[in-house]
């Protein structure tokens, strides 16, 4: 028997060999310096914040090189595959403007030249490459059970050994050709195992482009390359799609780098130069004790893709954060370019800190607001809207019914050159604005007036305003001077320069009497202008404001 032969007995239904593919995925036509990078996420859970900054970070570098970013489901784990896996997949990706030139773009359709791209879909493709490495004895089956394995694992405990399955370890490297063929022919479960060449005391340097130069030992172990079952684990299915989709960047989370020196031997088994690795660090989090951690999904309701579409934070405002923590430049870069995008930023991986990132959701609120802020109506309009319709119904009929007035609304200190930062997210703009709308205003509500809370003095103020001062015709310097004349008429002092140096000659101020119009309409001593909030409400709705807020405080 040859190894040929065992070859054919594992692999019958193969007949396209690893030259046959590497004609079928040629080399890509691109110009030089592309970048070919992907997205490669498991459907066994949902995706979370670490997933989406790799996305965001190979995309960016992908665009900036006119290379190509595409979209590879890793789906061998089939035990802990989630119900429509995929699809959370596709909606995540899509939910945040993740844009893939190739790839899974449904869960029946996939677009590009290099597919399939579904790791199920390429079975035949593993198997042509495992026969290959049978054949050229760079891998081998092996029969040992699990039980066998455990047992091996327990003497090297005992002996304080390296765990594994490698050198005097590695009990079905050496078995003869006609031994393995035999077993096979009777039946005999048995797993591919590689036939590693390295040698554990010689290293191997790794030239990360984000942790810089890593040294290791060379990989030894005679790794699992394809279960009984048949189908390939991590380790060999990447090296295969990421040779044959011509990847020239590979962007994963630093807990597979030590798995590098097994995936570069691989390489080099199949005489194919390897892509460019950077590893990116962990996403981490700071307790209340100032000690630092991963950011969990467990612990972490930020942690999660779907706690910022249900908050309504703005996708462009998440990514911007995430390349505040990608790259250490682009804050700085963004401050000096407050009118350019992303999309103007050059990435750079010697920016990315080795050591990790530390997650920060104030912060991310805070990009949120500036980008918001800086939004017109119409778009904070359509936001608002399509984020009520699918979490506060309600809220959304009433944006509909009014759209024009909510538009008005959101246009508040809007169009200026500092505009006001209120919103960091659509979900907050419900319970900043209620009460601008009638249907909400309603009930028993709860005036705080601060200063003034004598409740004739308050009457007072209200009637005299709107019965001889408002005319909702004034522009914005009549209508306050009108308040100072309003002010200085009732014993309250319109000069704050006046009333600092002699507060015993006046009942109050004019920031006092502007409160109580304040309230009286809103319930809020905190609102935007409350010039263009009267304006907006009407003298009819600003009356009735003014008697609901006498009878509440006078009962």
């Amino acid at each position: 028997m040859t190894r040929k032969d065992l070859a054919e007995l594992m692999f019958p239904d193969v007949t396209l060999t690893k030259e046959d593919y590497e004609k079928k995925y040629p080399t890509r036509d691109l110009p030089e310096g592309a970048i070919v990078t992907r997205c490669a996420p498991s459907p066994t859970g949902l995706l979370h914040m670490g997933n989406l900054r790799s996305f965001v970070i190979a995309e960016k570098v992908a665009k900036d090189t006119n290379g190509v970013f595409y979209l590879r489901i890793e789906d061998t784990d089939g035990k802990r595959t989630i119900e429509n896996g995929i699809q959370k997949i596709i909606d995540a990706i899509h939910n945040f403007d993740i844009q893939i030139d190739e790839g899974v773009i449904s869960q029946d359709e996939q677009k590009g030249s290099y597919g399939p791209y579904i790791q199920t879909q390429r079975k035949e493709i593993y198997d042509a490459y495992a026969k290959y490495m049978i054949e050229n004895d760079l891998a081998y089956p092996c029969f040992c059970n699990e039980e066998e394995i455990e047992d091996t694992r327990k003497n090297q405990e005992g002996r304080k050994e390296r765990i594994g399955y490698y050198g005097k370890y590695a009990h079905c490297r050496h078995m003869s050709i006609d031994e393995a063929y035999k077993k096979i022919k009777n039946g005999a479960k048995y797993v591919v195992r590689i036939k590693s060449q390295g040698d554990y005391d010689k290293r191997i340097v790794i030239d990360d482009l984000v942790k810089g130069k890593v040294v290791f030992p060379e990989n030894d172990i005679d790794h699992v390359l394809i279960k009984s079952d048949g189908i390939p684990v991590y380790h060999f299915a990447h090296i295969v799609d990421d040779h044959l989709m011509r990847t020239t960047h590979i962007l994963r989370g630093e807990e597979w780098l030590s798995s590098t020196p097994l995936h570069l031997e691989l390489f080099k088994m199949f005489g194919y130069k390897p892509p460019k690795y950077a590893h990116l660090g962990l996403v981490l989090k700071v307790d209340e004790d100032g000690s630092k951690r991963k950011l969990s999904k467990r612990k972490d309701p930020e942690a999660s893709l779907s706690y910022y579409h249900e908050k309504g934070i703005p996708v462009t405002a998440v990514k911007l954060y995430l390349m505040t923590i990608a790259n250490t430049n682009f804050e700085e870069w963004m401050d000096h370019n407050p009118d350019k995008t992303m999309d103007d930023f050059k990435f750079s991986f010697k920016k990315m800190s080795a050591s990790g990132s530390l997650f920060d959701l104030e912060k991310l609120l805070n990009i949120s607001k500036n980008y918001i802020s800086k939004l017109t109506k119409e778009e904070v309009y359509n936001y608002a809207l399509t984020w009520a319709q699918e979490f506060d119904p309600d809220f959304a009929k009433l944006l509909q019914n009014y759209k024009d007035y909510s538009m008005s609304i959101f246009n508040i200190e809007r169009e200026q050159k500092k505009p006001r930062k209120d919103y960091a997210s659509f979900s907050e703009i419900k319970d900043q604005i209620w009460y601008m709308y009638d249907e909400l205003f309603v009930g028993e509500l709860d005036y705080n007036f601060a200063k003034i809370n004598d409740a004739n003095e308050i009457e007072e103020i209200l009637n005299t305003y709107i019965n001889e001062y408002y005319d909702e015709n004034d522009d914005k310097d009549t209508w306050f001077n009108k308040i100072k004349l309003l002010t200085d008429s009732l014993g309250y002092c319109s000069n704050m320069k006046e009333y600092k140096q002699n507060p015993n000659n006046y009942k109050g101020n004019v920031a006092d009497i502007s409160t109580v119009i304040r309230v009286a309409l809103t319930t809020s001593t905190m609102t935007p202008d409350l010039y263009e909030i009267s304006k907006l409400l009407g003298k009819d709705r600003l009356r009735a404001r003014f008697t609901k807020a006498i009878n509440t405080i006078k009962k």
